[in-house]
């Protein structure tokens, strides 16, 4: 019994003394503010048909509807030290290809945003790099 409750107080302690809350984004009050303006873009691809196509092997091919330019960021789900973000423009086949060689493996989230045609659009998926 007397383990158990050091036990618990260890825990209490080390709470207490952390200094970063994981459930709660250091910047959400800002986020909060750009909310409205992350929803209209992530539903204006929905409007425009504008999803773009993404595959992986190698390397990470995006093919858009049209010309684009924008950024694309790598979050890591279990080391924020990890994430990275691209400038991209799109080539003559409105293609995007970025090699993927030195990337850890694992699950990573990418966070596409670009503008096409004066339309601003923000896109999410989930990636396995192996």
């Amino acid at each position: 019994m007397g383990l158990f409750i050091s036990f618990i107080v260890t825990l209490g302690v080390l709470m207490i003394r952390s200094s970063s809350d994981d459930l709660v984004d250091t910047n959400y009050y800002e986020k909060g503010i750009g909310y409205d303006k992350d929803y209209n873009r992530k539903n204006q691809v929905q409007k425009d048909h504008a999803e773009p196509e993404i595959t992986s092997d190698d390397s990470l091919k995006i093919v858009f509807h049209r010309h684009a330019t924008g950024h694309l960021k790598f979050i890591h789900s279990s080391d924020k030290k990890m994430d990275r973000m691209l400038e991209i423009v799109s080539d003559n086949h409105n293609q995007v290809n970025l090699p993927l060689t030195n990337m850890s493996k694992g699950h990573w989230k990418l966070l596409l945003e670009w503008e096409s045609a004066g339309r601003a659009y923000l896109y999410e998926k989930d990636l396995r790099v192996n």
